[in-house]
């Protein structure tokens, strides 16, 4: 609230904009408010950006922590987009679409939410995703701890545009479950009692395009260890092995499973523990990938100065994808693919490549491949894989299969 000064009101005609107190308690991001009890909530805003480039931050006086906790809280509300969360490493981080929208942020954090205290902003990180290019040619197994169970899994890629059909909630876990057989039926080739079998569609906090499948037949007390499996599945993907990033577009089968006839010898921590092994083993032997983020980027450019948009583009990986004249002007539009991890910075270089001539709008637009071999020294991939591994403090050495699977 801006206003000079705040005025109380016992009521309010239509038609003006009044600010409630307290309600912020109960909402984060948006919210329906009403006394009409049949009344239905507003759908909340669906946005084609996602929160993919990532800063870290921390005050320069540690006894400044409290404020910075508040301003976070703070700015998570007054902007329906932005992430604040904090990382397993100790980091506070703040998620935004893009890097102008990351500085427009933190510029409101310290002038607005922060009262004057200082903070220190980390160089800006892009999310990946890590996901999987071939089905897994062997039943990966592990044991649990006790050694009385054991689970065989598969992994295998998932079709794009059914990744894309999860992410926009076409399915849905609260979904019918025949309805639901018989789209992925007819739409994706499923077979239709494996689709019946769907055990989890990845975490429910991103909701990432993963799925969960039971492909057995006739296994006793399934049912008992099922939300367990779950849980394991849930945290396996949230974090992968190669660079505990979230996992997109793998789909597990449950092959088969073999359980301890007394249920005590099954409990969570018998079931959890080899569920995740064999999630990371079948993600290691099938071929394991990474997604990067991709923008779509429409640039505004009069024709003589599209040599400098050209040659700005090839040097950050850009792909062309078309190129478009306005009728009656000297100026195109040409559309291109940038992936974000190149982004930093584009804008200005391509400001000095047309002299100011350029104006490039970002939007992102889809997860790419990222191509080469995660395990082959001194590919672009690996390169990045180690990267992210160095930042998050984990181990040089990529995770080998032999680690995670249980020979019988």
């Amino acid at each position: 609230m801006m206003g000079r000064y705040v005025e109380q009101l016992p009521d309010c005609p239509c038609g003006n904009i009044i600010g409630l107190v307290g309600v912020d308690a109960f909402l984060l991001k948006t919210g329906t408010i009403s006394t009409d009890e049949k009344a239905h909530n507003f759908n909340t805003m669906k946005y084609s950006v996602s929160p993919v480039v990532r800063v870290a931050v921390e005050p320069k006086n540690a006894a400044d922590l409290p404020k910075l906790m508040e301003g976070l809280k703070r700015l998570a509300k007054s902007d329906p987009l932005v992430q604040c969360f904090t990382a397993p490493t100790g980091e506070h981080i703040v998620a935004g679409a893009g890097e102008l929208h990351l500085e427009i942020c933190m510029k409101d954090l310290r002038d607005d939410f922060m009262k004057g205290a200082a903070i220190k902003v980390g160089r800006p990180v892009v999310s990946f995703c890590e996901t999987v290019r071939a089905q897994t040619d062997i039943d990966c197994v592990s044991k649990s701890p006790n050694k009385h169970n054991r689970i065989y899994l598969r992994a295998e890629p998932m079709d794009e545009k059914l990744c894309l059909a999860i992410d926009k909630k076409d399915f849905d876990p609260s979904m019918d479950k025949k309805l639901r057989a018989r789209k992925l039926a007819d739409e994706f080739k499923w077979d239709v009692t494996e689709a019946k079998k769907i055990w989890s569609f990845g975490c429910p906090p991103d909701g990432v395009a993963n799925v969960l499948v039971d492909t057995t037949k006739g296994v006793q007390y399934l049912n008992e260890v099922k939300d367990s499996m779950v849980s394991g599945f849930f945290q396996t993907t949230s974090a992968g092995i190669i660079a505990e990033e979230c996992c997109r577009g793998i789909r597990y089968n449950l092959m088969d499973i073999v359980l301890h006839a007394d249920a005590i010898h099954r409990g969570a921590g018998q079931v959890m523990p080899p569920m995740k092994r064999a999630i990371a083993a079948c993600q290691i032997r099938s071929d394991p990938a990474l997604l990067e983020p991709v923008y779509i980027c429409d640039i505004t450019v009069p024709q003589h100065a599209l040599s400098g948009v050209y040659s700005t583009l090839n040097q950050k990986r850009g792909v062309i994808e078309g190129k478009e004249d306005r009728a009656g002007t000297p100026l195109c539009i040409i559309k291109a693919f940038l992936p974000v991890l190149e982004s930093f910075g584009f804008a200005q270089e391509l400001r000095q490549a047309t002299s100011g001539q350029a104006f490039p709008q970002m939007i992102f637009s889809h997860w790419q491949l990222l191509s080469g071999d995660v395990y082959e020294d001194g590919s672009f991939v690996n390169k990045i894989v180690k990267e992210i591994r160095a930042r998050k403090g984990l181990k040089d050495e990529l995770p080998k299969f032999n680690d995670y699977y249980d020979k019988i």
